[in-house]
C-alpha cells in the first residue's frame, strides 16, 4: 500500500466524518437561539428583511432568533464577526452587495468575503428609487440631472455606507451620465433617510423597502426608478433610462449567509426553511408593499451569482477610481 494511496484514505475518511457530522448537525438544527447580523442601522431594507426573516424562523423553530445590528464600515463590521464565527448555524447575516461583491473598494479588510462567508440564497432583490424631500425644488428628475450636471459636486446624495448597495448604484449613475455629485455618507439608510426628510442633503437613491413607507406618509417624493423596466407599483415613475440617462440600469439584492465553514446539510436545510418563510403568503404581501422581489434560488446558484456581480461592480469602482481606505 503506497504513502500516496494511505494519504488518499485517510482524506476520504476524514471528508465522510465531516459529512455525517454535518447531517447529524442538521437533524439536530436548531436547539438554542439563533443570531441574524444586520450589519447596518435600524431603519433600512437589511434591518426590514431579517426581522421578516426572524420572525417567522421563530415561529417554525420554537427558538427565539435575534436580529443584532451591527452597523460599521459599509456591513463589513458585522460580516466580518459572522466570518469568524463558528459554522455551526447559529450566527446568520442578512448581506448585500457592498459585502458580496463591491468589496474591492476595500483593499485592507481583514477577512476575504469570497472565501470566508458562504451564501445561503438570495432573499431578495429590490429596484433603487430616487428620493428627494417633499418640498425639493427637483420637480422631475431630469430637473436633479441638469442641475448635477451644471454644478458638478454641489447636489448632495446620502448613501447607506461607503460601498453599501445604496452607494454603488449612485457611482454608476455618475459614471454613466457624467454627472458629478457630493457624497454624504451614514451607517444605514436609517439615519440616511432622516436626514433627507429634513433636507439636509438633495438626494438619496435608496432601496425601494426602506425608502417607500415616507414616499406613502408624504415626507420624500419619487423622481425615478434605478430597474431597467418601470416597476409595477410605481406605473408612473420613469425609469433613469427613460429620464436622461440611456441604458442605466442598477437594483440592489440581499442575501443571507453564513460562515463558510458552515457544513453544506446544514446551509441546504436553512435555504428550504427560509423558501418556506418567503413562500408564505403574508411575507408574499409584505414584498410586494416594500417593492421587493423574490425568485427561489439555492447556494449554488447565489455563489455563481456572486461571481457574475462582483465582476460588473468591480468594473465600476475601478472606473470611478471608488477607493475607501
Amino acid at each position: 500500500m503506497t504513502c500516496a494511496f494511505v494519504k488518499q484514505l485517510g482524506r476520504a475518511v476524514l471528508l465522510a466524518a465531516l459529512a455525517g457530522a454535518g447531517a447529524a448537525m442538521a437533524q439536530d438544527y436548531p436547539n438554542k437561539p439563533i443570531r441574524i447580523v444586520a450589519p447596518f442601522a435600524p431603519g433600512g431594507a437589511v434591518d426590514i428583511l431579517a426581522r421578516i426573516i426572524a420572525e417567522r424562523l421563530a415561529s417554525a423553530y420554537g427558538q427565539s432568533v435575534i436580529v443584532d445590528n451591527k452597523p460599521g464600515a459599509s456591513g463589513h463590521l458585522g460580516a466580518q464577526l459572522v466570518a469568524k464565527s463558528p459554522g455551526d448555524g447559529y450566527t446568520l447575516m442578512v448581506g448585500t452587495i457592498g459585502i458580496h461583491a463591491a468589496y474591492a473598494s476595500y483593499s485592507k479588510l481583514t477577512y476575504s468575503p469570497a472565501k470566508e462567508l458562504k451564501p445561503i440564497m438570495i432573499i431578495g432583490e429590490s429596484p433603487n428609487v430616487v428620493l428627494v424631500p417633499a418640498n425639493s425644488k427637483y420637480r422631475t428628475f431630469a430637473d436633479l440631472l441638469a442641475d448635477a450636471k451644471a454644478n458638478p459636486g454641489k447636489v448632495s446624495y446620502a448613501s447607506a455606507g461607503p460601498g453599501s448597495s445604496v452607494h454603488m448604484v449612485t457611482a454608476l449613475f455618475e459614471l454613466a451620465s457624467g454627472a458629478r455629485l457630493n457624497h454624504v455618507a451614514y451607517r444605514g439608510s436609517g439615519p440616511a433617510l432622516i436626514d433627507l426628510i429634513s433636507g439636509q442633503v438633495d438626494v438619496m437613491f435608496d432601496n425601494m423597502s426602506s425608502g417607500m413607507p415616507h414616499v406613502q406618509s408624504g415626507r420624500l417624493r419619487v423622481l425615478a426608478v434605478t430597474s431597467p423596466k418601470r416597476d409595477a407599483r410605481l406605473p408612473d415613475v420613469p425609469t433613469l433610462s427613460e429620464a436622461g440617462v440611456p441604458g442605466y440600469s442598477g437594483t440592489s439584492w440581499f442575501t443571507l449567509a453564513v460562515p463558510a465553514s458552515t457544513p453544506a446539510s446544514l446551509v441546504e436545510k436553512l435555504n428550504k426553511d427560509v423558501q418556506r418563510v418567503l413562500a408564505s403568503p403574508e411575507v408574499v404581501t409584505r414584498y410586494d408593499k416594500l417593492g421587493m422581489n423574490y425568485t427561489p434560488n439555492s447556494p449554488a446558484e447565489a455563489a455563481a451569482f456572486f461571481k457574475s456581480e462582483t465582476t460588473k461592480w468591480n468594473r465600476v469602482i475601478e472606473v470611478a477610481k471608488i477607493q475607501l481606505d
